[in-house]
Parts: structure tokens; sequence; C-alpha cells
């Protein structure tokens, strides 16, 4: 009788061992680890980059350095605005360093190469610093989930009550790689659903450093608005030649896509009054206050809204693994999907099954000089737009996961 005790007992135990080494084996490696890829010192690294980089640490300082009692690790490199510089890193760091997701991705074409590899490896991307309307569209991946913004929500919240308000002959000025090219499109697309007409358009090489002849052809063109479908220092210096060449004396200068940064790096003297949509803005309330608080003290600056995106797409990641008790791609996106989301920048939020996050944007001014009451005082909150009226109808979807439903 002892024997066949002691022997269940040896059964019971490795049983139980198994089932324990099994559990364990939920969080690969022991370790979560984060890949932060981002544009370190190219045109968008204002936007995203070091403050990217920051956020992230404040979301995994959030939660102790842990979750679910392993460590929490993150990992960064400078993409350099190349898909395949991008693509290699992420090989590297999804075969060679066990990297459970890769993240910020602010590239669009640097984001669509990355989510391949991903996908073939059965790993995550946490897309926050793109926005290419097919990475969440035709491009679209299980694993995949798009936290920020896209391009038609931009293009819709931002373009559309300018054409209403009389703005109706367009001209674009774009970033000629698959952002811009996006954001061109919706752009277009919303222009004309708005009543109004695109005079023409001109693309130039990304990165760039002299408009000149962009604006002269936007100038003759007799647009009531010029509009820039690019980002970060290519915005700035567009908005900077723009004033120098009078644009601005009778035509509207629409930013397709705004930061803060850019805001800043133009100076509320040429900025006041453009119109734009946002996602974040960091004197809403007391909780984006507390957050953008935060990222001040360390950066010196107050956070963009890709960056404010960053810390609540991964502070959500960890929560979805904490809730999961997995860091297994299939476990962390049902978890998404199915959890509330609600942060200093995620409001009203919804994973939808195409990855997209649905939430609240904004239509906002530039104060001017005498608005502003202090430094990073710059926006005025004209409307705020819910999610489901921001970004397209899920009916409209060119997501293969969502269309073979």
């Amino acid at each position: 009788m002892f024997k066949l005790t002691a022997a269940a007992a040896l059964i019971a135990s490795a049983t139980f061992g198994a089932a324990s080494v099994q559990a364990q084996d939920k969080i690969s490696g022991g370790v979560v680890k984060i890949g932060v890829l981002t544009d370190m010192s190219g045109a968008y690294s204002g936007n995203v980059g070091p403050g990217s980089v920051l956020a992230t640490k404040l979301a995994i300082e959030d939660f102790g350095g842990k979750v679910l009692g392993k460590p929490i690790e993150m990992v960064t490199a400078d993409h350099l605005n190349k898909a395949d510089v991008g693509a290699s890193r992420a090989r590297e760091w999804l075969d060679r360093d066990g990297v459970d997701v890769v993240t910020e991705l602010g590239n669009s074409a640097v984001a669509l190469a990355v989510m391949n590899i991903a996908a073939d490896k059965k790993k995550m991307t946490l897309v926050t610093g793109a926005g290419a309307s097919r990475i969440t569209g035709e491009d679209c991946k299980p694993g995949n989930v798009m936290w920020v913004y896209d391009t038609y929500a931009l293009a819709k919240v931002g373009t559309l009550p300018l054409v209403q308000a009389g703005a109706k002959k367009w001209y674009f000025v774009t970033a000629d790689y698959a952002f811009g090219h996006s954001l061109e499109g919706d752009g277009m697309r919303f222009v004309k659903e708005g009543g109004g007409s695109v005079a023409g358009s001109s693309r130039y090489p990304f990165p760039g450093n002299d408009f000149s002849s962009f604006l002269i052809s936007a100038q003759n063109s007799g647009a009531d608005a010029v509009a820039f479908a690019s980002a970060g220092a290519d915005l700035q210096n567009e908005i900077k030649q723009a004033n120098e060449f009078g644009l601005g004396k009778k035509q509207k200068l629409v930013a397709m896509l705004m930061s803060i940064t850019d805001v800043h790096g133009v100076g509320l003297q040429a900025a006041q009054g453009m119109n734009f949509a946002e996602t974040f803005y960091w004197d809403m309330d007391d909780e984006t206050r507390k957050f953008a608080q935060r990222f001040q003290k360390e950066l010196g600056k107050m956070p963009t809204a890709l960056q404010a995106g960053q810390y609540s797409a991964v502070l959500n990641y960890l929560r979805a693994v904490e809730k999961s008790k997995s860091d297994q791609v299939d476990d962390v996106m049902a978890t998404l999907r199915e959890m509330p989301i609600q942060d200093a920048f995620a409001r009203n939020a919804k994973l939808r099954p195409d990855g997209k996050l649905i939430h609240d944007m904004y239509l906002v001014s530039v104060k001017s000089p005498q608005e502003s009451k202090g430094p990073w005082d710059y926006y005025k909150i004209v409307k705020t737009v819910p999610g489901d009226q921001a970004f397209n109808p899920l009916s409209e979807s060119k997501c293969p996961l969502v269309a073979s439903k």
C-alpha cells in the first residue's frame, strides 16, 4: 500500500512540476522584453525618439519593473527611417534576443516591414508612431495593434471642418513615402466629400530641406488651402519657408499632422490659428497633467501625442500580460480586446478586430502669442470627436481578418 501511495505521490509531483513549468512557459524566457524601434536622430525624432523611449520607461516603472513576478526589460534602436535597417534590427531582436513585442515604429515603411517579420515569427507589434491606413487595412496582421491614429482619422477630423468653413480648393505638398501617400490620399478624399476640389499636389523626396519649388507650385495653384502631408522637422521647415514666401497671407496653411513639438519649433507667431487633428494634449485635465509633468521632469518638455500614446500602449500591453498571465501574442491580443482601456491618453477606447484602437480625437487650434499664458500653453480644443466618428467604420475595413468574417 505504501509503495502505491509513494508511486502516486511521485506521479502527482511530476505532474505538478510539469504544470508549473508549463505555467512558467507562458512568460517566454522568464522575462517580458519590449523592443522600442524608433527614430532617434532623424526628421521624426522630436515627435517620437528619446521621448518614446522615456514613455516606455515610465510605463515599466508603473509596474515596478516586474509583471507576474518576472522582470520587464527594454531594448532600443534607431531605425534611421529606413525599412531595411528596421527590418534587420527587428529580426535580430526576435530571433536572437527574445524580444516579445516590437513597438513605436515611427515610420510607416518601417512599421509595415517589421509587421511582416513579427507575424512570420508569431510575435507582436505595437505601432504607436506610424499612421498609414493600410497598417490596419489591407496589410493588417493578427498580432498587430495600431494605437494612436491613422491617416483616415487625421484627414477626416482635420480637413472636413475647414472645407465646410469655406476652404474649397486645395493643394497638397506631400512626403514621398507610404505615410505621406496615405495622408494625401485620405486628405483628398475628405476634401472632395466635403464639396471641395483638389488643384494639384507635389511630392518631395523624404526627408527634405528645401521646399521652395513645391511651395511656388502651391502658391501659383490658386488654392484656398495648402496642405502639408508630412510631419516632424519637414513640417516645421515647410511652415517656416511658406511664411517666408508669404503663402499664409492669401492661402490657409494646413498641417495634416502636427504635434506640440512642431508648434514649439515653429513658434506661436508662425503657427497661430492653424487647425489640425490631435489625439492628446497635456493640459486637458488632471490625469493628462500628471503624466505630462512626470515626462517633463525627465526630458524638459511636454510629451507629444505619439509619446503619450507610447506610454498608454506599453502600459496596457503590460496590463494584458498580467491579466492573461501570458506574453504569447494570441493571449495578449484576446485580452486587449476584452479589457477596458482608459488612461491619460486613451479615452473611451476599444480595440477592434482589425487591430485599430478606437478612441476620442480632438480638433485643436493653435493659440496666438497673446492668448498663451506660459510655456507649452499652445492649444485650444475646438471639438472632441468620438472615436466611432473619427475612424473609418469597420464595415469599410480592407483588413482580411475582418473581411473573412
